[in-house]
């Protein structure tokens, strides 16, 4: 498990240099076309050249102004900005990420961005470094299916909301057996598909958490029954 994060945490903080020097960090099929050009017109190049998610958590979650939201590795900071727009100067938006180069790249296009609203944490999703009941709304994109203990994460994300609060998160996710080869293999559990949770077993781990009013709504198919997803769930 340690050797994996180390991985996860090499491969991305690659990602965030390459996305500082001007480069776009991924560009296939499941990251392309994402965001509106109204969306990105007032984010910092590098924020969106960084994005490596699935799907757009911010246009999900419908946050409102005045709300806390958690985006759950931030990566380079595009949805934790898009979200501090949303909820506006009454409200807050929060990031963590545990990749030293993605935190200080994201907290650079804070600068950029003027977030006043905006704060960026390091730590790991699997440990919040936040109180209990604190956040309205927890948003990721395409990093829960990343780690080793997704029923950790997803006991941490139910801590942190308060009640009646918003899990409305962007993933990978899988119908039926992914062969072990894929298991495996750790570049592809870092292009976000030997991680991927089984459909089923995705809507459990929410249940066993003491999520409610799950669903998961596919978004983008891929290959082998692996597919982009909404994952919406609710803390009563």
């Amino acid at each position: 498990m340690s050797d994996r994060k180390e991985a996860v945490r090499e491969k991305y903080g690659q990602m965030a240099r390459q996305a500082e020097n001007g480069q776009k960090a991924c560009c296939d099929t499941v990251t392309a076309n994402l965001y509106a050009d109204a969306e990105l017109a007032g984010i910092p190049k590098a924020a969106a050249n960084a994005s490596l998610g699935c799907g757009n958590p911010t246009m999900l979650a419908q946050l409102h102004q005045g709300e806390t939201v958690l985006d759950l590795g931030s990566g380079g900071g595009i949805d934790v900005l898009l979200s501090a727009q949303r909820v506006g100067p009454t409200g807050k938006a929060y990031g963590l990420d545990m990749t030293d180069e993605m935190l200080a790249l994201a907290r650079e296009n804070q600068r950029k961005a003027g977030g006043n609203n905006v704060e960026f944490l390091k730590g790991e999703i699997e440990n919040i470094p936040l109180p209990d009941a604190a956040i309205d709304v927890i948003i990721s994109n395409c990093v829960i299916n990343l780690s080793a203990d997704k029923g950790r994460v997803l006991r941490e994300a139910f801590r942190v909301l308060k009640p009646g609060g918003r899990f409305a998160v962007s993933d990978i996710v899988h119908r039926g057996k992914v062969p072990g080869w894929i298991k495996k293999s750790v570049e592809m559990w870092l292009g976000c598909v030997a991680g991927a949770l089984e459909e089923n077993e995705y809507r459990a781990l929410l249940t066993q958490a003491g999520f409610e009013d799950i669903e998961i709504e596919p978004t983008r198919e891929h290959k082998a029954g692996f597919f982009s997803a909404f994952v919406r769930a609710r803390k009563a």
